[in-house]
């Protein structure tokens, strides 16, 4: 089906509606956590987990949903996800408890997971001029970031207003809204009915990537035990290896491992992967830090970490739109090595002041948004278009993939560096060293005698925040060391896609 030029634009801003709430949902926890946790009475463990079942759930089924578009139509699998998405929603906004709200964001990773792939794959076939379709997939990516950045700062002023549930409630109507503008203007591509999709690979991919985020959990909580960590480690080493097994056997992979042999389409793959990682780590240590120990409130905190997102948009807008002079190289490479330099700097927020760690949020998000501009054209612009959807999976499970692995890597390392760091004045309840907000609770309760507590926990809180930000700038340093290689034959004025049509 040909698209009019007047529909592409639309098509667009359709599926960016849709983005726009699935990585709003990512983000929009950071800020409101404290909150979650105090009003549904919520564990630690329980916390991360109401954070992480949403990015769990969604980069197991990832690759699934988006082989499923390539046979069923990836207009129906974002009307189909649209609906899912707005009813978990509403079980999300009215959980009475931690464990319904965990479920509800799985749920809501299901109807995520089913538009994800949909929103990139129908961009792809409504543009067919290359440059037009940079830049659309620019547009795409900066939407993603301003999600990122929303996120925090809806989530405090929501919180600031009324209750915790409406940080999911406002999902409803922009559900609505995107549902009857993609029955108007969504290409009708006919779906290949000849394609098999396979159930068994993609319940394998979900398992495996759930037995890592436990393993990674549960190590840093291992104590004298180390039987939960190791079964699960060895559980998704297993299904990992059955899953590309598989693969390997079937004439319609979820995922066919070839794609990877462009260096291009690998550097994307990595380069959404870090890139993701690098907000993750930095919006969650951000905001739990100066929320928990600077004593700001969620709308505050939000507005801080936002600041990373904010300074992405302009490279993000930009890289896109010169990506054919500029190239991938300098674009992904340079950037996570910009990113890195602005991570160290915006460590020194905690001895020379905040001022540095605008400065550094921001110089790191410059870095971040040069990179992710071009990453999903690395990706999708290397792949056939009957992979559009195949490609477009990727492409998202590297991004969640990214965001997953620093919630559940460097939440757990700020918590055991924590537990172990922590020095408790003498008579305090051992509970004060399992958690922060532990911590702070016994203080509070122990009055003008608690404000020895609160000062030991705090100047523990910021070693474990410095520690996890000195991680996040290594990662993507390395991330720009592998791009780099990866990315040398990618210089300025190179030909960035594979198939440019």
């Amino acid at each position: 089906m040909t698209v009019s030029p007047r529909n592409r634009w639309a098509v667009l801003v359709t599926v960016a509606a849709g983005l726009l709430l699935i990585t709003l949902d990512n983000s929009i926890l950071y800020t409101a956590l404290p909150t979650l946790t105090r009003e549904l009475g919520a564990s630690q463990t329980q916390g991360l987990w109401i954070i992480n079942a949403y990015p769990l759930v969604m980069a197991g089924l990832l690759l699934g949903a988006g082989t499923l578009g390539d046979r069923v139509g990836h207009r129906l699998m974002f009307l189909i996800g649209l609906v899912l998405f707005g009813i978990a929603s509403l079980v999300a906004a009215f959980a009475p408890t931690a464990n319904v709200l965990i479920a509800a964001r799985a749920f809501l990773a299901v109807g995520a997971a089913a538009m994800m792939p949909a929103t990139l794959a129908l961009l792809r076939v409504s543009f067919t001029d290359e440059k037009e379709r940079n830049f659309a997939i620019a547009i795409w990516g900066s939407i993603s970031v301003i999600g990122v950045a929303l996120g925090p700062i809806i989530s405090g002023f929501l919180l600031s207003h009324f209750w915790w549930g409406s940080v999911f409630l406002v999902n409803v109507p922009v559900v609505a809204l995107a549902f009857i503008s993609t029955l108007i203007v969504a290409p009708r591509v006919a779906p290949d009915r000849s394609r098999h999709w396979d159930f068994v690979s993609s319940v394998l991919a979900l398992v495996s990537l759930a037995a890592l985020v436990i393993a990674i959990k549960e190590t840093a909580h291992a104590g004298q035990s180390w039987a939960v960590p190791a079964a699960a480690a060895a559980i998704g080493l297993i299904a990992t290896l059955l899953f590309t097994r598989r693969q390997s056997r079937l004439a319609d992979p979820l995922l066919n491992f070839a794609l990877f042999r462009n260096p291009a389409f690998l550097a994307g793959t990595l380069a959404a992967a870090f890139a993701m990682f690098a907000f993750a780590g930095l919006q969650l240590a951000t905001t739990q830090r100066f929320q928990l120990v600077a004593g700001f409130t969620p709308m505050q905190a939000g507005i801080l970490v936002s600041l990373a997102a904010i300074g992405s948009l302009p490279t993000a807008m930009l890289g896109g739109a010169f990506l054919h002079r500029i190239g991938l190289r300098i674009l992904i490479a340079g950037g996570l090595a910009v990113a890195t330099v602005g991570v160290l700097i915006a460590t020194l927020g905690i001895s020379h002041g905040i001022g540095w760690l605008i400065a550094g949020s921001v110089l790191a998000g410059a870095g971040v948004g040069a990179a992710m501009s071009v990453a999903s054209t690395a990706i999708v612009g290397n792949a056939p278009v009957k992979n559009a959807g195949m490609a477009a999976s990727v492409e998202e499970v590297s991004f969640e993939f990214g965001s997953l692995i620093a919630v559940a890597l460097l939440g757990s390392l700020m918590a055991a560096v924590y537990s172990l760091g922590v020095v408790l004045p003498g008579g305090i309840a051992a509970a004060a060293r399992d958690s922060l907000p532990n911590a702070l609770s016994i203080a509070d309760e122990m009055g003008a005698d608690g404000i020895a507590l609160k000062q030991a926990a705090s100047t523990a809180f910021d070693r474990a925040f410095l520690m996890v930000m000195y991680v996040v700038a290594g990662v993507i340093a390395l991330g720009a060391l592998f791009t780099g290689v990866l990315l040398r034959s990618y210089g300025p004025g190179s030909q960035s896609s594979h198939y440019p049509h």
